[in-house]
């Protein structure tokens, strides 16, 4: 019985695997992820309509920022109220981190991205943005710093 189980499984070795294994493994592969130059790992969530974010342009988004673990960090939108506090900053110079930068970069508006950013496109500067106003997740942020951060980000104008 052994010597034909192991027969049938060289003939055909989709057989031996149940049928859910079978489908997920025959199905196309699907790209979710990008990899940008910069490290930074990007999926686009919602695909957006409207104008693309382009360098240079002043954006106003919402986001929520976790470590790389999942612990929350902080977000613009109010988990309980739903109210939002949109950043608005310019996609040129070097007051945003750079990782964020590469993010919003070819987006539309309503469209949402859900980003790994390395650390050495993150947090570099104390003085780069967006960096939360309250004091308690200011410094929860930055004393993750050093580690990768994921970044949830809808925009929702670009100026």
């Amino acid at each position: 019985m052994v010597v034909l189980g192991a027969v049938a499984s060289c003939i055909d070795p989709l057989a031996a695997l149940s049928m859910p294994v079978q489908a997920a493994m025959m199905e196309p592969d699907v790209i979710r992820y990008r990899k940008l130059d910069t490290g930074v790992k990007l999926e686009d969530v919602v695909e957006g309509e409207g104008p693309e974010a382009r360098e240079g342009d002043l954006v106003q988004f919402n986001y929520v920022c976790r470590r790389a673990n999942g612990y929350f960090v902080h977000s613009t939108v109010d988990q309980f109220s739903g109210e939002s506090k949109p950043v608005t900053l310019p996609l040129g110079g070097k007051e945003m981190i750079r990782g964020l930068k590469d993010v919003l970069i070819g987006m539309k508006v309503g469209g949402k991205r859900r980003a790994l950013i390395p650390p050495e496109v993150g947090y570099i500067d104390e003085t780069l943005k967006p960096v939360p106003e309250e004091f308690g997740p200011r410094r929860s942020l930055l004393s993750h710093a050093k580690e990768p951060l994921v970044f949830e980000v809808q925009l929702l104008k670009v100026l």
